[in-house]
Parts: structure tokens; C-alpha cells; sequence
């Protein structure tokens, strides 16, 4: 296995909602409230207690979704910074989890307001800021749109420290044929988040060997069926993984009632894919 910086594994937030509970809506649209919601219960931790949680399970890089963010005060911005750096956890990304630079209407209003969290993902220490590229239908018009204002984010996190990335999602995004033309228009001022859990089988396999070659992070979502993890599944999007020669790390994306301790089913995805890669190992440098 690769030697990464803080380890091959991440955990993203959304794989705690249910302990974490209430979620602000933080959103460009001005009839959205960022008042707290607990759409999957009261939760039974605080975010600023989750690095010390990731770091007694041997994993030490954190995914926080925005909305899981209980304040954007710079005080509490900056200790959560501190309890990070206490447990030696890596923030890779800020997952601004609203936006649409594809929409017709709103696409600058909404890059503008996406420019507001750079200053929230450098002041956490973030690597990286993930955002949506786009959820209109991938017409060529939408796509244009949306690679002009992506190139315009970018430029405005130059000298920040915090890198733009998009995910192979939503509606923009079906297929590798808009993901490689939209990451060809950027020229590499913003990076790939390859997510395994966004497209549908079993046209996703084919399509995760051909993006994941540009990727530079992971979302490693598995599916769930009545019988636990669907294996045979999840086996095949790490294969494509390696096919690609993707070599980074993994985000533990766990999105299932089948487990009723969300931390069970994140360590048993760790578990899978680090024998997967004990089982089929790659020369790589590190």
C-alpha cells in the first residue's frame, strides 16, 4: 500500500450523520435557512469530538460536509481547527455540499457564494475543497457554463493553500465523456474527486477505470443489499480503481441503516478494501 501523508483512509462526516444529528443548510439561495434541522435524529456527538473518534480507530483524515459545520464564527472555526491538529487529522476536503454553476440564472450568484467558504476551508486547514460542478442536463450550453465559472473559483483560491475539486455527480456529470471534457476545459486548475457510489452499474465499472486515472481523491461508497455490503460490488469498483492506476486515498462513504453503529459499517468498508489491496498489490512510488 501506498505511503500517504496521514495514511490511505479518510472519513467524511456524511458517513456519521446520524450521530452527528442536526444539519445547517448553508446555501446561496436566500429563501433557504441555515437554521438546524434533524432530519436523522439528535445525534449523539459534537463534530469537534469526531477527530479524536477517527483517530482512536487508526484513521487520520477527516471529509467535513458544510452542513454538518454548527457555526461558521471564526472562533469555532478555529477550534475545530485545533482539536484536529490535537489528534493528528488531516482535513483533506470541505465538501460544500450547495451550488450550481451550470444554472442558467443563479450560476455566478452561486460561484460567489461558493468563493466565501475558500476562506472557511484554508482557515480549517483543508487541502482540498470539493463543490458541485453542475446540476442542469449536460447540454452544451450548461457545460460551457459551468467549466467558465469553475475557472473563475479557481483563480480565486490561487494562493490560498486550498485546491478545487468536483465529483462525478449530479445530473451534469452522467458519463466519463462530460467528466474528461469538463476537467479538459479547466487544464488542471481544479481536480477530480472520483466518487464509486454515483453512477449506476453496470455501466459505472467502465466508466470508474476511465476517470479514476485523473483522480485525486476517492469517495469509496458501497452499496448495501438485505444480506450486508454487496462485495462482489464494491471488489469490482476498487478493480477499476486499479485498472486506473489510482493511487490515493480512500474516503469511508457508509450510507446504510444495515448497521445501527454508523462506525461498524465504515470500519468494515477498511477492512474490505485493505485486504482488497493486501490481495492485489500494485507497484506504485510513493
Amino acid at each position: 500500500m501506498q505511503l500517504l501523508q496521514n495514511g490511505r483512509f479518510a472519513v467524511s462526516t456524511w458517513s456519521l450523520h446520524r450521530l452527528l444529528g442536526a444539519v445547517h443548510a448553508y446555501s446561496p439561495d436566500p429563501d433557504k435557512s441555515a437554521a438546524p434541522r434533524e432530519p436523522y435524529g439528535p445525534g449523539g456527538a459534537a463534530l469537534i469530538d469526531v477527530p479524536a473518534m477517527l483517530a482512536a480507530r487508526g484513521v487520520n483524515r477527516l471529509e467535513i460536509c458544510s452542513f454538518h459545520l454548527p457555526s461558521l464564527d471564526a472562533a469555532y472555526i478555529g477550534e475545530l481547527s485545533d482539536a484536529m491538529a490535537a489528534s493528528n487529522v488531516l482535513l483533506q476536503t470541505l465538501l460544500v455540499e450547495d451550488g450550481d454553476p451550470s444554472h442558467a440564472g443563479t450560476a455566478e450568484r452561486d460561484i460567489g457564494w461558493m468563493a466565501e467558504w475558500i476562506g472557511i476551508a484554508a482557515a480549517l486547514g483543508a487541502q482540498r475543497m470539493r463543490v458541485i460542478a453542475g446540476k442542469q442536463k449536460p447540454s452544451e450550453e450548461n457545460l460551457d457554463r459551468a467549466a467558465r465559472q469553475l475557472n473563475c473559483l479557481a483563480e480565486k483560491a490561487e494562493g490560498s493553500g486550498v485546491r478545487i475539486v468536483v465529483e462525478n455527480w449530479f445530473d451534469l456529470l452522467p458519463s466519463p465523456v462530460e467528466m474528461n471534457w469538463l476537467l479538459d476545459q479547466l487544464d488542471g486548475k481544479v481536480g477530480l474527486n472520483g466518487d464509486l457510489g454515483n453512477w449506476s452499474a453496470p455501466a459505472k465499472y467502465d466508466g470508474l477505470a476511465d476517470i479514476m486515472r485523473r483522480a485525486e481523491i476517492c469517495h469509496a461508497k458501497a452499496d448495501y443489499n438485505a444480506a450486508g455490503l454487496d462485495a462482489e460490488d464494491y471488489r469490482r469498483c476498487l478493480a477499476m480503481c486499479e485498472r486506473a492506476g489510482y493511487a490515493g486515498p480512500f474516503t469511508l462513504i457508509y450510507d446504510s441503516p444495515f448497521f445501527a453503529d454508523e462506525w461498524d459499517g465504515i470500519l468494515l468498508q477498511k477492512t474490505f478494501i485493505e485486504d482488497f489491496l493486501r490481495a492485489a498489490p500494485v507497484s506504485r512510488t510513493a
